[in-house]
């Protein structure tokens, strides 16, 4: 597969973070594989996260091809951007497509990206996870690998909460490949991912050096560690709003979600 256009928006992508002064700590780079497919598997916080997780990619030298919103792929601007990436469109009402070109991918030795929540987590904890995921690596006979990536948030993600303040840590942690056999269940393996995701989260919770802004500035912090963002009964109220707006809206009116994993 020829790539053109990745690597100049990957350099791109690294003057901008530079000139944003971001501090990077990424853990456990080494478990993406070198060669061969395999489905990474990352939480979602912000709308950072397709080019913040493709960076922890790089010390394998692979190039992630991330499932999108196929929305994305028809802006004019973005759109070309999207396919000369060749990530992958996600046409909700046809979903079997985008499927089954996420497992040619994996067979073809490319490594996919998917957020298994499917969109962004307004309390910052993990929510339930879709099957795809684990029915892609089981499809493929590839592993999964599950990752975190922490600190997004408090530049871009959802409510309108965004900050260019310099120097923000950026934390990825990349845990052990999950293998995925023919006989293995989607359910159980999914279960099996989102505990293992929940340990890597603590984790990196734990290790997150940055301060707030401010005193008592926690809006970004789960509300279960002392933080001020929803809880996840109160991220869900939220979730269901938006969605009930866009089901209201009409086709001209209809909001546009920045988020292609939305």
């Amino acid at each position: 597969m020829t790539d053109r256009v990745y690597p100049p928006v990957i350099g791109l992508a690294k003057i901008v973070f530079r000139l944003l002064g971001l501090r990077w700590q990424i853990v456990g780079a080494q478990h993406i594989p070198k060669t061969g497919g395999a489905v990474l598997a990352s939480n979602h916080v912000s709308y950072l996260d397709f080019t913040l997780c493709g960076f922890a990619a790089l010390h394998s030298h692979r190039l992630v091809r991330f499932m999108a919103k196929d929305a994305v792929f028809k802006n004019r601007w973005v759109g070309p951007l999207m396919r000369g990436m060749h990530h992958i469109p996600v046409d909700r009402a046809a979903g079997a497509q985008a499927f089954a070109a996420a497992v040619r991918a994996l067979r073809a030795g490319e490594v996919v990206g998917l957020f298994p929540e499917a969109t962004i987590s307004q309390s910052f904890v993990l929510k339930s996870f879709k099957l795809g995921a684990a029915r892609m690596a089981i499809d493929a006979g590839v592993p999964i690998i599950p990752m975190i990536t922490w600190g997004g948030q408090r530049i871009l993600t959802k409510g309108g909460r965004r900050s260019l303040r310099r120097r923000r840590t950026i934390m990825i942690t990349v845990g052990e490949p999950i293998q995925a056999g023919p006989t293995d269940k989607a359910g159980t393996l999914t279960l099996q991912l989102h505990t293992r995701m929940a340990e890597l989260l603590a984790d990196t919770l734990a290790r997150y050096p940055d301060p707030p802004d401010k005193p008592g500035d926690l809006w970004w912090l789960p509300a279960e560690l002392g933080g001020t963002a929803p809880t996840p009964a109160e991220a869900a109220v939220l979730d269901g709003k938006i969605a009930n707006d866009r089901s209201m809206a009409t086709p001209r009116e209809k909001p546009v979600d920045p988020d292609p994993a939305g």
